[in-house]
């Protein structure tokens, strides 16, 4: 049975992006949530960043600005590889076959993470595109962004270019440093365009990895967080070291193994790998 109709992939095809609600069970956003929660007391425990994830970086990322009393706890790295309910998802969502209905039959697994904005967050995520963080041999790659909460024009939601996608592949270096932003010059003359993305817990924001996106910090009082997973065509083969690898990292979700590889014409410069706890800080200019 199809999830998604016509309209709705010529939607994703023209725009880049679509919203689509009830995206899991709401069982699975309960158990979502009530993990998320977790996390964030116990972040309460740590001053600084803690955890490790399969390349000896931190796992939980803190704001500048965390305590105990004010916990700003920003990202998970790899969920999927310590929560069940995350790898359940991971594996299970309606996302997953959405993807299907709009790359094909056979996809895997790229890399995850929990994105939050705690109320009164003063994170805001720079303008960006995804590819350049993940060159693979084909560009037919979704990002899922996951509405674990509601998400507000408030509290910092997903901002987009429409359209976008369909354009250049724009530099994400800077004098040497690669910062994982593009030029505020690049966004200034298409302001008007920007579109965000809002919707109710247990929807998913799906957008192509080549879309111009950021977003704004959470000025409510309101929690914004997201559960984001990243799906690829199984034929695309990746051509740079995962920024966010796992355990789960290129796993067959859906389909079987094909044995091929399909490449697409496009250049870039390679991205850098991270050595601080998350694109966070790479944005701010920390721990390049």
């Amino acid at each position: 049975m199809r999830l998604l109709t016509q309209a709705q992939k010529d939607s994703f095809w023209h725009d880049g992006v679509l919203v689509v609600d009830n995206a899991v069970s709401t069982s699975q956003l309960a158990a979502l949530r009530a993990e998320s929660q977790n996390w964030v007391d116990e972040s309460r425990n740590h001053s600084c960043d803690y955890g490790e994830t399969l390349d000896g970086r931190a796992r939980f990322d803190l704001q500048p600005g965390h305590s105990a009393t004010t916990p700003a706890l920003r990202r998970v790295q790899s969920p999927e590889e310590v929560s069940p309910i995350y790898e359940d998802v991971m594996r299970n969502a309606r996302t997953v076959d959405y993807c299907v209905e709009l790359l094909g039959p056979n996809i895997r697994f790229h890399h995850g993470k929990v994105n939050s904005k705690l109320p009164g967050s003063a994170t805001a995520v720079k303008w960006h595109q995804d590819f350049p963080f993940q060159p693979m041999t084909n560009d037919d790659m979704i990002t899922c962004l996951l509405f674990v909460d509601d998400v507000t024009l408030e509290n910092g939601p997903l901002e987009v270019i429409p359209g976008s996608h369909k354009g250049p592949l724009y530099p994400h270096w800077h004098n040497g440093v690669f910062t994982g932003a593009i030029d505020d010059n690049i966004i200034k003359p298409q302001r008007e365009k920007i579109v965000k993305c809002t919707g109710g817990a247990g929807a998913v924001c799906l957008m192509h990895v080549n879309l111009l996106h950021g977003s704004a910090p959470n000025l409510s009082d309101t929690p914004r967080t997201l559960y984001i997973t990243t799906y690829y065509a199984e034929d695309a083969i990746e051509l740079s070291q995962n920024h966010l690898p796992s355990r789960f990292t290129h796993q067959l979700v859906r389909g079987a193994e094909t044995g091929s590889v399909r490449c697409s014409q496009y250049a870039m410069q390679l991205p850098a790998v991270p050595k601080g706890t998350s694109f966070f800080a790479q944005q701010e200019g920390a721990d390049i």
